[in-house]
Parts: structure tokens; sequence; C-alpha cells
């Protein structure tokens, strides 16, 4: 029992110790971000028939950052996302999601989300609001980020940021509700990259 004691107040403490560490967004200019290919990822969750909880993500997107380090909440955040390039396990269940079904790439080749607003929430966490557009449907989205880093890259000397994102979203508002709710009407929605100037 002790024991326990002493590992959940060292949890304790070394979380406090996170927390209090703030980001410092002066460390990098302001200006134009572009995303960091090799380390940046767009997933999203649902749930199977209560059966299993699937992950699916992105190969192809772009995610433009115009960073105000002065008031982060003045800055933007774009993000555009080739539905093609979806990861889906098999070719079948590929082809299925790309298809008229879900969402029809050959009419809709892009999926977008554009920042309205930005809400600074804690000393490293935002509410960013802005429009999601899938299958040319634009429907308001809530993130929740957590700016993680801001630093000059130790390899490149590039200023960079690593920042995550998560969100929910009803995937019945952009015509893609097929199969609810024996699949979930909600999904999950999770970004995490790093973006260089």
């Amino acid at each position: 029992m002790r024991l326990i004691k002493q590992i959940t107040l060292a949890a304790a403490l070394i979380g406090t110790s996170i927390s209090a560490h703030a980001v410092d967004l002066t460390k990098v200019p302001s200006g134009a971000y572009a995303v960091d290919p090799t380390h940046a990822y767009v997933n999203f969750q649902y749930t199977h028939l209560g059966l299993s909880r699937p992950m699916l993500g992105f190969d192809d997107f772009t995610i433009d950052l115009n960073l105000d380090n002065a008031d982060v909440t003045k800055s933007t955040i774009a993000v555009n996302i080739d539905p093609k390039s979806i990861q889906a396990g098999s070719d079948i269940w590929k082809s299925h999601l790309t298809g008229g079904d879900f969402f029809d790439v050959g009419a809709h080749p892009e999926i977008t989300f554009m920042s309205k607003s930005i809400e600074k929430t804690g000393e490293d966490t935002l509410k960013v609001m802005g429009d999601l557009t899938i299958k040319g449907t634009a429907v308001p989205v809530t993130l929740d980020v957590t700016i993680h880093a801001a630093m000059n890259h130790p390899m490149s000397g590039k200023p960079v940021l690593g920042f995550s994102a998560e969100g929910q979203l009803l995937r019945s508002a952009f015509g893609l509700g097929k199969f609810a709710p024996n699949v979930s009407d909600e999904v999950d929605l999770m970004i995490t990259a790093e973006v260089s100037q």
C-alpha cells in the first residue's frame, strides 16, 4: 500500500511539473508554417456494431498555420485532405468509402477545414472553431488543441511547432450517415502534427 501511495504521489508531482510548463510561442517567429508530412497524422474513429473501434486515417493532406506569436488567438489554420488517400485496412473497404455511399471522391475531391476563431483555454491549450467541409457541406466544428512545443528544430534549425487536436462530429451532417446507428453516427477526429516555417 505504501508503494502504491508513493507511485501515486510521484505521478502527481510529475503531472504537476508537466502541466506547469508553458510553451513559449515567442521562441518561434510569427508567419506561415506548413506541415511536416513525415510527422503528421489525421485519423478518425467510430464504433462498429458495439464490437470494435476502428481507426482510419488519411495519407495525403496539408496543414497550414499562420501564426501570431504575440496573440495566438489571431492565428489561423487550414487543413486540406485528399479523401482518395484514406487508409481503410482493405481494398474492398477503401473502394466502398471512396464511392458514392460515403466520400464520393469523384464528385468531391477534397475535404477542408478552415478556422474562424481561436480561444485560449489554458497555458498550452486552445479551442479552435471553424468550418469542416465534406462533400460540399460545411459544418461548424470545434477542436480542442494542445501545443506541445515551439522551438528551433535541433537538426534543421528551422522554427517548428508541435500540436495535437481532437474533436467530435456527426457524419450524418455531411451526408455520410449510411448504416447508422449500427455504425456510430458520432466520429472522433484526431490530428497530431509538426509544422515548420
